[in-house]
């Protein structure tokens, strides 16, 4: 079973916090437990790298729910329900990402609206998302949470590469279209991480994922991870990764297949031509 439905906009829990811990937290409890009774084999629950050092609402409920996944391991007698987490960064062309806000704003002349330009985010893609969760659906044992290696991008090199591309399919000079500075919305950080200095100690890894096993596991990792290395060097933060450049950021959205708007599309096409 993979449970993906949530409160997942940062401005939205803010607003209504006590309805994101009945969604993000009791709904996932609920979810868990009628596994328990269904005697289903094996839960992964949807995270955010915001619930790493949480900032908002919406952060601090998917801790709660990594936490809770995490925990039920307790009653792993009671069944035979193997349990992990994801923690995603932006999903490109997804309906939270910038890029669809981007593309629409580019379309229209702009302005292209920006909250600060020392904002970067980690990205990946459909295709990195499937793999993330069909592999930690095989591994989930003992409440794990798995964590893709994802590229970092500067949120103003992300606009800038879009303008540069996409306003001349629409007939503008890319100079013309301005970017606008509109400050950093309530709950919203400068950068992302994808674990904590505490889970360090904790984190095993691949080429492309990190396993972070829960405190109460113990330091053996599980047979599922027995491909996994303890992990080094790990770059916890957007902002101390290595970003993409322009060219790479071009070639990223190029490669990714757009799901979310016919706007996107013609982006894509744009890169193709």
């Amino acid at each position: 079973m993979i449970h993906t439905a949530a409160m997942k906009h940062v401005d939205v829990c803010q607003h209504d916090p006590y309805e994101a811990v009945k969604t993000n937290v009791v709904g996932l409890q609920n979810v868990v437990d009628t596994a328990l009774d269904a005697g289903v084999e094996r839960v992964v629950f949807t995270s955010s790298d915001k619930a790493v050092n949480p900032a908002n609402a919406m952060g601090t409920t998917k801790l709660l729910g990594e936490q809770l996944i995490s925990s039920r391991r307790i009653g792993a007698d009671r069944s035979e329900l193997r349990l992990a987490s994801v923690r995603f960064g932006n999903v490109i062309n997804s309906s939270q990402s910038v890029i669809p806000l981007f593309a629409e704003q580019i379309r229209s002349g702009g302005p292209v609206t920006l909250t600060d330009k020392r904002m970067t985010r980690f990205f990946l893609t459909y295709d990195d998302v499937f793999a993330l969760v069909m592999q930690s659906l095989d591994r989930a044992r003992d409440g794990e949470v798995f964590v893709y290696k994802m590229p970092a991008i500067r949120i103003i090199d992300l606009a800038n590469a879009m303008i540069e591309t996409m306003a001349p399919e629409y007939g503008y000079d890319p100079s013309n279209i301005e970017i606008e500075l509109i400050g950093p919305r309530i709950g919203e950080t400068f950068h992302e991480e994808i674990m904590t200095e505490r889970e360090i100690n904790r984190a095993y890894e691949t080429d492309s994922l990190y396993a972070i096993r829960p405190e109460s596991a113990g330091n053996d990792p599980a047979d599922s991870l027995s491909d996994f290395t303890p992990a080094t060097d790990i770059v916890r933060s957007s902002g101390d990764a290595e970003k993409l450049d322009k060219s790479e950021i071009v070639s990223l959205l190029r490669n990714t297949e757009p799901k979310a708007r016919n706007d996107d599309k013609r982006f894509v096409e744009a890169q193709q031509a």
